[in-house]
Order: C-alpha cells, then sequence, then structure tokens
C-alpha cells in the first residue's frame, strides 16, 4: 500500500536558497584570502546560514514566548545565544550591549534635548513661535 504524498516532503525538488546567492557571494569575497568560489559551495554556505538564521529566530521566539512578549526583542536574542554555547563562543561579542535606563524622568530628559541644541544667531525656535502673547 502507498502512503500519501505528504506536501513538506521536498526530495524531489531542488532547494533554491532563499538569501540572494550573489550579496553571500560578495560577502564571502571580503575575505582577501578568497579570490574564487565553488557554486557548490556557494550554495551549501546559504544554505547553512538560511538554517542557522532560522534556528536563531526560532529559539528568540522561543524566549520572548517564555517572557510573555509578543515582540522579539535584543534581550531575548541574547539569552538564546548565551542558552547555546557554540553559538555563544561566537557571537554573543558581536551582539550590542543592551541600553541602560537612565536615571532622569522621560520629561527631564525632553527638556534637556531641546536645550542642548545652540540655535545659530539670528535665528528663532520654533517653539517661541507657540508661546501666548500676554
Amino acid at each position: 500500500m502507498a502512503e500519501p504524498e505528504d506536501e513538506n516532503n521536498d526530495i524531489g525538488t531542488p532547494h533554491q536558497p532563499k538569501l540572494p546567492t550573489g550579496r553571500v557571494k560578495t560577502l564571502i569575497k571580503l575575505d582577501k584570502d578568497i579570490n574564487k568560489i565553488n557554486s557548490e559551495a556557494l550554495f551549501l554556505i546559504s544554505c547553512s546560514t538560511e538554517h542557522f538564521l532560522q534556528s536563531l529566530a526560532e529559539k528568540s521566539a522561543q524566549v520572548a514566548l517564555e517572557k510573555k512578549r509578543k515582540t522579539v526583542k535584543l534581550e531575548h536574542l541574547r539569552v538564546a545565544v548565551k542558552r547555546h554555547q557554540p553559538t555563544s563562543d561566537f557571537l554573543l561579542d558581536s551582539l550590542p550591549l543592551p541600553a541602560q535606563p537612565s536615571d532622569k524622568p522621560v520629561t527631564e530628559r525632553m527638556k534637556t534635548r531641546s536645550d542642548d541644541k545652540a540655535v545659530p544667531a539670528g535665528t528663532r525656535r520654533i517653539d517661541a513661535f507657540f508661546h501666548k502673547c500676554s
């Protein structure tokens, strides 16, 4: 008895990388030691990169769900990278550090931003236009 053909079974069809191979090739050639790249090697690197990014996205989404968030943020990505030791070894140092919260309230930060910018001589700030005349 033959089994019904599964729609997810892609054994007969060739896999096309989703990443543009020209861009991947350009990135690989940024290395001064590499002059040429074989099409099979380019295909393998493209597919490996796709699988790595998919895995990283899934792990980051899992961390976001664990923290009951709907949006994946940098902190979720950092946690996902830390949990996987081989990825942590090469990627953790490349990720930007999380932003440190400021001690000032939001209103004070907004006020200092507008006051810090010097106005050239002979010009008026736009907020002067909106002040009530007494």
